[in-house]
């Protein structure tokens, strides 16, 4: 059995599913830390700033547990490749989050587990169950009740700014897909995520230039920290934490698990900004929680009748 077989065999183990709630979690408030940023910050320059932030917390990671960031090892091109997708799919994410509202970009952007899903199935031989589309599509449904998808009166702008959303999902997943298929596989997570937001770092200072975003006054205290959390936190932990996920268990159970992310944002955003909660939420809630059970549940045993053999 090749190694991406036995990693999309493996179920995920009780401190797996609960490092990516936590994970979730962290990346749901992380949209109410950037809206709270923006006053201060512009988008471009967040990501730019959280970009240059992370990759010394990643250095320093890297040398606190011996990791290798800088020999030989055949990673190079795929980090490269994996750095400009990385870096791309923010300057999409943030550019169509001008042109559509957040709450559709929430629901786009959660496009990409079936990314994921799909590239799996080509070029990782992970075969989903019927019932494991199911549920995927029970997540994505629950997420875009919870956000309140469709929308009346949407104009083109508003779908140019989707599909831009849409973009930065099927980027996200190529990174994921990029790191299981080539020697990023092998390599110190440390090493793989720093290629991506090294590369990041010149795209997204680009990018700021280009769209004349600046600092038009010194970020005050609660700017500053929300940065420092997007920037040690989110990036330099977070990020490394699910790359070394995505080393060991299968790309599209753990992409699944990300649907959570949106409803954790709405709950931070009740709770911070003091937004509405509706009983509309608990039902989308429910279908997220059907549907990651129908994606992670393990595989009934196959018993073969001329042998009376049972196979996993």
């Amino acid at each position: 059995m090749s190694s991406h077989q036995s990693d999309a065999a493996r179920p995920l183990t009780p401190g797996a599913i609960a490092l990516m709630l936590l994970l979730c979690l962290s990346w749901g408030f992380n949209q109410v830390a950037v809206k709270l940023a923006l006053p201060d910050i512009p988008p471009m320059l967040q990501a730019l700033i959280r970009s240059s932030g992370a990759i010394l917390v990643l250095l320093v990671i890297a040398r606190l547990r011996g990791a290798k960031m800088f020999e030989r090892d055949g990673t190079l091109v795929p980090g490269l490749i994996a750095g400009v997708i990385f870096g791309i799919e923010f300057v999409l994410i943030y550019r169509g989050l001008l042109l559509t509202s957040a709450s559709r970009a929430v629901v786009f952007l959660y496009t990409a587990p079936f990314f994921v899903a799909l590239g799996s199935y080509v070029f990782l031989g992970e075969r989903l169950r019927a019932s494991q589309w199911g549920g995927l599509a029970l997540c994505f449904a629950g997420v875009a009740l919870a956000i309140g998808v469709p929308q009346a009166d949407v104009d083109a702008s508003v779908l140019w700014g989707d599909l831009m959303i849409v973009g930065g999902g099927a980027l996200w997943a190529a990174t994921t897909l990029i790191v299981k298929t080539t020697a990023l596989l092998k390599a110190p997570a440390e090493k793989g995520l720093g290629y991506q937001v090294a590369l990041s770092i010149p795209i997204l200072g680009l990018a700021a230039w280009i769209f004349g975003e600046t600092l038009t006054k010194v970020p005050g205290p609660l700017a500053l920290s929300l940065m420092v959390y997007q920037a040690v936190w989110v990036v330099g932990l977070t990020f490394l934490l699910w790359f070394s996920l995505v080393k060991a268990y299968s790309a599209s159970k753990l992409s699944a698990f990300t649907f959570i992310t949106p409803l954790f944002g709405v709950i931070a955003s009740y709770f911070i900004m003091h937004d509405t909660l509706t009983p509309v939420f608990g039902a989308a809630a429910l279908l997220v929680i059907a549907g990651l059970y129908l994606v992670n549940r393990p595989s009934p045993p196959v018993i073969d009748p001329l042998l009376n053999v049972t196979k996993t």
